[in-house]
């Protein structure tokens, strides 16, 4: 498993060298403000749940 993440990581690091600092930043936002809907939902439901 951890290596899988290692690999995963390279290939997405390699991806982002060969991009723009604008497109990096709003792809990055994006993945971040995706990742705290999760985030929120998950708890929520997990409240909800108990």
């Amino acid at each position: 498993m951890l290596l899988a993440v290692i690999i995963a990581m390279g290939l997405l690091m390699g991806a982002a060298v060969h991009t723009t600092l604008p497109v990096f930043l709003t792809a990055s936002a994006a993945i971040a403000l995706w990742l705290l809907a999760f985030g929120a939902r998950e708890g929520l439901a997990r409240i909800r749940h108990n």
